[in-house]
């Protein structure tokens, strides 16, 4: 017997959260020592680590498993538990038939036999199979009620990873890392694209903290968690008040949300080589003048066509263009008028009326979308009725937008000097925040035929503030 009988071990945990894996190694020795006794040749170990087989997530090595059996590689099974094997009835029966497929009679357990080739084998097994996995879903109610106790009374949840801003307590800011926090809000306010500050923190060697590069997927994740202003979320619900400090006001977060939905709105992707993309108008037409490049030439051009709707006739190159209208508002930054105007900043009257409206519209829109769920509306009249609240939602952020714009500024009111001399060093997405901060478009209109050179009285710029 102890010739024929090749057997795999298969061992599994749902937690390791040391990460060395030595309970698995714990079930795969005291298995060989069985398989040994049994007079058994394992010729195959298979081991999913820190792996549920309750969750119904895959587990990788108990396919490859799977497979073996089917191939026939193997002609036994070794478990340290059946509950290591499966917790769900379903997935043993699903085992089972594989047995009876690949002609294999031999399920051993370290505690003993289940000889699932019998009917009195296998009622006991499948009995094994429904009390583990009562077992799990007890366990499983148990935990989720206490994490959501604990989300209620508002302290973290732990884990092995702290959140970016805090120490290992996931409760105490982390000074230096939360005024990074604050500069990135920042830039996404006035308009930079997170590409473009994933690229600054490249650049200023400001890693995560597990010390790789930032992306624009977690970059976002961490901007819009409710955590930074203090509130404790359980999925994804806000449950309660958080007992450590916020990073960042509600105001900066409200900011930096309705930012970043309107550029995933938009499509917008950050400017490349073209300082002023979607800021300059022809001065013939009023269209937007689009890149255009002629060889090792940049322009801005007016297209006509059905795509574009431009008459086709006003062409300006775009490296004087872009030097002239950083000039202006660079030169506009030191301007005591632009400085009254940034210095009230995002607390007047009226930003909080549209905040006000905003959330009104918002609240509407989802009531709406409800309606439409339970079956009440139909989808012609959810359309009818969604249309203009999208109008004023999008008419409302745009407002809002120049209030966010003056507060996201107001620590460069009188640098323009200082960023004129570090101008160069900005990448190309934190110029076109500043400059879209300031101005609202820039008129290009039609040059003097024969002219070689860019008369500056054809840029016109038209500011927001």
């Amino acid at each position: 017997m102890a010739k024929s009988v090749a057997a795999a071990i298969y061992a599994r945990i749902s937690s390791d959260q040391d990460g060395t894996g030595l309970g698995v190694a714990r079930q795969v020795k005291e298995c060989q020592q069985r398989a040994d006794a049994n007079g058994w040749t394992v010729v195959e170990t298979f081991i999913d680590n820190d792996v549920s087989a309750f969750s119904g997530k895959r587990r990788p090595q108990y396919e490859r498993m799977l497979e073996a059996m089917r191939e026939g590689r193997v002609n036994a099974v070794m478990v340290y538990h059946l509950d290591r094997l499966t917790r769900r009835p379903k997935e043993l029966e699903e085992f089972v038939e594989i047995c009876d497929q690949a002609g294999i009679k031999h399920l051993s357990t370290v505690q003993g036999d289940v000889n699932i080739g019998t009917g009195d084998g296998l009622l006991i097994a499948r009995i094994q199979a429904a009390v583990a996995a009562n077992e799990s879903a007890s366990k499983s109610r148990r935990v989720k009620s206490k994490m959501r106790q604990v989300a209620e009374a508002g302290m973290p949840h732990g884990g092995s990873t702290r959140p970016f801003g805090y120490e290992a307590d996931f409760m105490t800011v982390n000074e230096d890392e939360a005024r990074i926090i604050r500069e990135c809000a920042a830039r996404v306010i006035a308009g930079e694209s997170l590409r473009s500050v994933a690229r600054w923190l490249a650049e200023t060697e400001v890693t995560t903290v597990h010390g790789g590069p930032w992306r624009t997927t977690t970059l976002h994740a961490m901007l819009v968690n409710p955590r930074l202003i203090g509130l404790r979320t359980h999925n994804g619900e806000v449950v309660a008040e958080a007992k450590w400090k916020p990073v960042l006001t509600k105001a900066q977060h409200e900011q930096v949300v309705a930012r970043l939905a309107r550029q995933a709105r938009s499509g917008r992707r950050s400017p490349r080589r073209y300082l002023l993309s979607g800021v300059c108008r022809c001065g013939k037409c009023g269209s937007t003048l689009y890149s255009s490049p002629r060889g090792d030439r940049r322009r801005y051009v007016c297209l006509s066509g059905p795509d574009h709707g431009g008459c086709g006739r006003l062409t300006v190159v775009a490296e004087p263009v872009e030097e002239q209208v950083a000039d202006m508002v660079l030169y506009r930054l030191d301007t005591p008028d632009l400085a009254a105007m940034l210095t009230r900043g995002d607390q007047t009257p009226e930003a909080e009326r549209l905040r006000e409206d905003l959330a009104a519209d918002t609240a509407q829109r989802d009531e709406l979308a409800q309606l439409y769920a339970d079956k009440a509306i139909t989808a012609k009249e959810w359309m009818l009725a969604r249309n203009p609240i999208e109008e004023r939602i999008r008419s409302t952020e745009s407002a809002l937008a120049q209030q966010v714009n003056a507060a996201a500024l107001a620590d460069l009111i009188g640098t323009g000097g200082e960023l004129r001399a570090s101008w160069s060093t900005l990448n190309l997405g934190r110029q076109a925040a500043i400059i879209k901060a300031i101005v609202d478009h820039v008129e290009i209109l039609p040059g003097v035929n024969g002219a070689r050179s860019l008369d500056p009285q054809r840029v016109r710029p038209v500011w927001l503030h």
